[in-house]
């Protein structure tokens, strides 16, 4: 049942409805499909740091890998690609999005044994390509199943389809941190030397992207990719791409209100992001040990994320896509004031275990809500993956340039205001919501 009918003064779902949803078959192929693009993360990232430190590479040249993670940052210059051209042999087989989807993974898998068989001792330099190779395979795979996401699901299906690829997408991220050092310990205690065991436990993260493949040969081809397949199949591939790209910037230039539109992406998630880039700093000030942090992120903090987003999905699904923004807005805005009050009480262990769970479920609540928010901007399936990337690469604004002076906020300011101050940060955001629900903008992309 879409938002449109609802307005229309038919019944809200009932519970047993919204939660039904999260079994459909094509929302279980996205939460498979979340479970393989969260997986390759840490393997270019965190993972590999631990790696290259047991190795002995010096903290200088470490630093230097966060490099590594620029696909992920510009991953919309080619997204082009993906809407227009085809994979020879594996889209006329599966068809476009599922043909681009396995072409991914392949390259994936190639990218994690190619880093497997590399030597962090030896030659860093080779690491680097390798970490470089996963970050882009892994990118593009993102661009492909956001862009099968947004085409496949109809609206009722998208927040749940978004709760249920964040849920899964933290477990791929779970598997290959914590269970990838796990498995590297293992192999190391069953004989291999130490860079033996890490090349095995890289070739066991390899073998997981299969579970990502096998989802989507079992998935269907979305019918509005067919659809667009048809349509353009004999006009020539170079003009298709330029025919993307461009279509997919005048697209959202030729929206009402176009600039406030985007003001608004970039803004809805800047109270999180402004308060996630002092929080390890800040608990490490009131003399948290490291481990004490780790663990309750890794423990009820997890928990927390994965209740929230389907939580979220709950309240997309129910009620209106601008209503539940306001439930997420005012939510993770008002979150960070369980760290105002932190900055009082110093070193409580109790409270902030209950200030991070608060966090991580209204961050990921609001994520959630804003996800399906981004889905419902992406109304033409000729540009779906560049039009997504597009949008996740401003709303990537405020947590990689706008909360880049956190840091000097904080020491001016103190703790307790800062957080406060992180609260305001969310004001912005609701004020531009609120501006376009009085225009109808929602009212729009609904139709």
């Amino acid at each position: 049942m879409s938002r449109i009918t609802r307005a229309s003064g038919q019944p809200k779902p009932s519970l047993r409805e919204t939660l039904a949803v999260y079994l459909r078959p094509r929302v279980l192929i996205v939460m498979f499909l979340g479970f393989s693009a969260g997986l390759p993360l840490a393997l270019s990232g965190s993972t590999l740091l631990v790696w290259m430190r047991e190795a002995g590479v010096d903290l200088g040249t470490i630093g230097l890998f966060a490099l590594a993670g620029t696909p992920y940052t510009i991953k919309f210059l080619w997204a082009p690609l993906v809407d227009a051209l085809d994979v020879p042999l594996l889209s006329r087989l599966l068809g476009r999005r599922r043909g681009w989807l396995i072409f991914s993974q392949l390259l994936l898998i190639a990218a994690i044994v190619f880093l497997a068989f590399s030597d962090p001792a030896r030659a860093p330099g080779i690491v680097a390509l390798g970490a470089v190779m996963v970050a882009a395979a892994s990118a593009t795979q993102d661009i492909v199943i956001d862009a099968f996401r947004v085409e496949s699901l109809p609206e009722s299906e998208q927040a749940a389809g978004m709760a249920s690829y964040v849920a899964a997408y933290r477990v791929g991220m779970l598997l290959s941190t914590a269970g990838a050092l796990f498995l590297v310990s293992g192999f190391e205690a069953y004989g291999l030397s130490k860079h033996g065991a890490w090349t095995a436990g890289y070739v066991a993260m390899a073998a997981f992207v299969i579970i990502g493949m096998l989802t989507t040969l079992i998935a269907t081809e979305p019918e509005q990719s067919q659809r667009v397949e048809a349509a353009h199949q004999h006009e020539n591939a170079l003009a298709r791409v330029f025919q993307a790209a461009l279509g997919a910037f005048r697209d959202f230039w030729q929206m009402e209100a176009a600039l406030v539109v985007l003001a608004f992406v970039v803004l809805f998630k800047f109270t999180d992001a402004l308060a996630g880039a002092m929080t390890a700093p800040f608990v490490i000030d009131l003399g948290f040990s490291r481990n004490e942090y780790a663990a309750i992120i890794k423990g009820v903090g997890l928990a927390a994320t994965l209740i929230g987003g389907f939580a979220g999905g709950y309240v997309a699904r129910r009620y209106p896509l601008a209503l539940s923004l306001w439930i997420g807005g005012i939510l993770q805005a008002l979150a960070n004031l369980a760290f105002s009050w932190q900055a009082i009480v110093g070193h409580d262990i109790a409270w902030l275990t209950f200030a991070i769970v608060t966090e991580n479920f209204t961050s990921a609540i609001g994520t959630v809500i804003f996800v399906a928010y981004l889905s419902a901007l992406c109304k033409n399936p000729a540009y779906t993956a560049t039009q997504y990337a597009l949008l996740t690469a401003l709303a990537a604004i405020g947590r990689t340039y706008l909360s880049a002076g956190a840091g000097y906020l904080a020491e001016a300011s103190g703790w307790f205001w800062f957080f406060a101050l992180c609260a305001l940060a969310g004001l912005p955001g609701l004020v531009l919501l609120g501006w376009l629900q009085m225009k109808g903008h929602f009212a729009k992309i609904a139709k």
